[in-house]
């Protein structure tokens, strides 16, 4: 290009220009534009040599491309330059609109700076414009937009003709610098959304892949997964269920869907299942099947949640844990029964009767002298008189169950059931405590039973008792164990009381009937333990069958059996007892062979303010006055 200043512009020079702006655009990357940048200073605007620096994000500036020389390119290509070294460059010399001209008689001081240079060595001017070797002439390129943001600079060196550039070739090296600061600015825009493509793509296609491995993993899992939906009117509705879950529940994916888990969840598990869906978390509950049943299932929830919107939607793993639960209820239920029986044992017995009993107001007090007011109401081990004679003030109870313990005496009772006569057990006076014909409640078990007929009126079932006090024991039903059954707490407890003394005050309480075996030791050691094991569960199987489904019938240890029996009076107590001992009686059938146990009752009654050892102490008390009170035959003879 010319570097004459006269206003007329060859037609040729202007083409070369157009060609070589148009050209930068062409370019598909960003070390293409800059090359191109070079390339066209030395082809269209007359330069020997031209340099593109380009600003890092480090602010330095680097070497980005060369045109004009093969060995100048191989040296500085890809050096760096200090900011500040570029910084003082552009601020020396004339400016020239945007350019900075560094005549060579200021530029020696920049030989040995930092900023990459080629130059060479070459005599003064001979005339005032002429182009010295050491002469610097630099383009600033800013970002477009009106700012002052620097991306790069273009040196030049060595312009055709051997002069300085004029008016026009400045105008045309600044305008071509504008030009290049575009198309490295949209260079870079191609460029940043290329690699945002590239990104976005690689992001899809792990998007995708997460979401097909989701997708395998949700329906091929071996328990069961659900989505269901949060929030609005349809809160809780199942969306998504895979085929495990449809197994599960013996339901199909479409007929689950118009569910949602409060539907189907066992209605006193829905708190559970409501704080579980709010807060996320884990919950053991039961889900209802296609035939109505229950299963029990451990819920595992996962709130997804939209970072814009809030919780979106549940994930939710289900799995099945009714095995786990059986073995859990069966572990349960041999710790606390007997292994041979079948029946609760002492710990389960003692806990049931814990449950019943606790220390009243003025608990010391009451613990001084409740089992004393017991045996007060129920004639003591001793009788109030030595010979038991009177109104039955000194026998079982206050009632009249029998004369005065010892000596035997002679005082109103009920008729014996040990009399030979075999008159049956009926309420009319009888002699009391003693073997005669009619003794009271402890002498009166003995004898033989073969005449035994009912006088009194039948043993009428009565409505069972709502459990023992404390409301998680309702849970235990006879022997079993049904942990759906536990209601809520109660709010209060329900003092346990013994009935009053007269048996015709309607009076009921918690009766405590202790049961022990007589004659079997002897058939243990005749026969042997499989024997005596096989009466002991026919007798456990005797007293089950004698009692209210609501009563607990527990073996101590050994043969010791106790019957806990809530909501009676006195004389249901002692109905009761001669049931379960006129069940017990009847021959045995073991091994073709038939064996015979008796069995001594006593009857204690349970009282808050006592302790259950207390309790169980009186029942075993009475149950001893009662079983010296009649001779090893008679006992035997049951």
């Amino acid at each position: 290009m010319e570097t004459e200043s006269e206003p007329y512009v060859r037609l040729a020079t202007l083409r070369q220009l157009h060609d070589v702006v148009g050209e930068l655009n062409t370019a598909r990357s960003l070390a293409d534009t800059l090359q191109t940048v070079a390339d066209g200073i030395v082809k269209g605007l007359g330069y020997e040599l031209a340099c593109v620096n380009l600003v890092q994000p480090d602010g330095d500036l680097v070497v980005a491309a060369f045109a004009g020389n093969a060995a100048a390119e191989a040296l500085i290509t890809g050096r760096v330059g200090a900011r500040a070294s570029w910084e003082r460059r552009l601020s020396m010399g004339e400016t020239w609109g945007e350019l900075r001209y560094i005549p060579h008689t200021e530029g020696w001081i920049l030989l040995d700076d930092d900023v990459p240079q080629w130059y060479t060595e070459g005599p003064d001017p001979r005339f005032e414009d002429e182009w010295h070797p050491q002469d610097r002439l630099y383009a600033p390129m800013y970002a477009p937009g009106g700012g002052r943001e620097l991306l790069g600079v273009i040196s030049v060196d060595r312009p055709r003709g051997g002069r300085r550039p004029g008016p026009w070739g400045r105008e045309a090296l600044q305008m071509y610098a504008s030009q290049a600061a575009i198309a490295i600015s949209n260079a870079r825009l191609r460029a940043n959304m290329q690699r945002a493509l590239v990104r976005l793509e690689r992001e899809q296609q792990a998007l995708r892949a997460s979401e097909e491995s989701f997708r395998q993993a949700f329906e091929y899992a071996p328990s069961g997964m659900a989505i269901a939906e949060m929030g609005g009117d349809q809160h809780g509705r199942l969306l998504r269920t895979n085929d495990a879950l449809c197994r599960l529940l013996g339901r199909s994916a479409s007929a689950i869907r118009r569910y949602s888990f409060s539907d189907l969840v066992h209605p006193e598990d829905i708190g559970t299942l409501l704080r579980t869906s709010a807060e996320g978390g884990r919950a053991e509950l039961r889900l209802a099947r296609r035939d109505n049943s229950y299963v029990w299932v451990s819920l595992r929830n996962s709130v997804v949640a939209d970072t814009t919107d809030g919780p979106r939607f549940l994930l939710t793993h289900v799995e099945d844990i009714e095995e786990r639960k059986r073995n859990e209820l069966q572990l349960a239920h041999r710790a606390s029964h007997d292994s041979l029986t079948g029946l609760p044992n002492s710990a389960e017995l003692r806990a049931r009767l814990s449950a019943r009993l606790c220390e009243r107001p003025n608990a010391i007090s009451v613990r001084e002298t409740a089992v004393q007011a017991v045996d007060k109401a129920y004639g003591g081990y001793e009788g109030d008189n030595g010979n038991g004679a009177g109104n039955g003030a000194g026998g079982y109870d206050e009632a009249g169950y029998g004369g005065g313990v010892v000596p035997y005496g002679q005082g109103p009772g009920y008729g014996g059931y040990n009399g030979t006569s075999g008159a049956g057990y009926a309420p009319v006076p009888a002699p009391g405590y003693g073997p005669g014909t009619g003794g009271g409640y402890g002498g009166g078990y003995g004898g033989a039973v073969e005449g035994y007929e009912p006088g009194y009126e039948p043993y009428e079932p009565y409505e069972p008792y709502d459990s023992y006090g404390d409301p998680a024991e309702r849970a235990f039903q006879g022997d079993g164990f049904d942990p759906s059954a536990a209601p809520a707490p109660l709010d209060h407890h329900v003092h346990t009381v013994a009935p009053g003394a007269d048996p015709d005050d309607g009076s009921k309480g918690l009766a405590v009937l202790f049961c022990d075996l007589d004659g079997f030791k002897s058939i243990n050691d005749r026969f042997g333990h499989n024997t005596g094991d096989a009466v002991l569960i026919e007798v456990a199987r005797r007293l089950n069958t004698g009692v209210r489904d609501g009563d607990t019938v527990a073996r101590l240890g050994g043969d010791e059996f106790v019957v806990l029996a809530d909501g009676l009076g006195a004389t249901d107590a002692a109905d009761l007892a001669v049931r379960l001992r006129n069940a017990i009686i009847p021959p045995i059938r073991v091994d073709g062979r038939a064996v015979r146990v008796g069995a001594s009752f006593g009857i204690g009654w349970a009282s808050c303010g006592m302790t259950v050892e207390e309790v169980l102490k009186s029942a075993d008390q009475r149950m001893y006055i009662e079983k010296r009170s009649r001779s090893k035959v008679q006992r035997r003879a049951g």
